[in-house]
């Protein structure tokens, strides 16, 4: 079993910055990637960043504004999001593809941070 629990979320003003946290722990080998995504207030999800061991991606949508990163240390990711718009505003969900010994490689989700971005 793998735990996934966010935090850092808030509410900021739109070209502000926030940073999240997704903090995984369990009884896990290993950890092959870390997602980043959004539900925004009509339902949509979106997936914001993804990093593997070999790459990091981001949706256009947040491409220059928004850094993924990971301490691998302390299996944690962090999505530094810089110069929010109202846009922005969405539930951040973290996601992890581990894997362990008992049930090989499968998704975890973890509860998810409100983000919101308003004047």
């Amino acid at each position: 079993q793998v735990q996934l629990v966010e935090s850092g979320g808030g509410l900021v003003q739109p070209g502000g910055s926030l940073r999240l946290s997704c903090a995984a722990s369990g009884s896990f080998f290993r950890i092959n990637v870390m997602r980043w995504y959004r539900h925004t207030p009509g339902n949509l999800r979106e997936l914001v960043a993804e990093e593997s061991t070999t790459s990091t991606n981001y949706a256009s949508s947040v491409t220059g504004r928004f850094t993924m990163s990971r301490d691998n240390a302390k299996n944690t990711a962090y999505l530094q999001m810089n110069d929010l718009k109202p846009d922005d505003t969405a539930i951040y969900t973290c996601g992890a593809n581990a894997y362990t010994p008992t049930t090989g490689s499968r998704d975890y989700w973890g509860q998810g941070t409100q983000v919101t971005v308003s004047s």
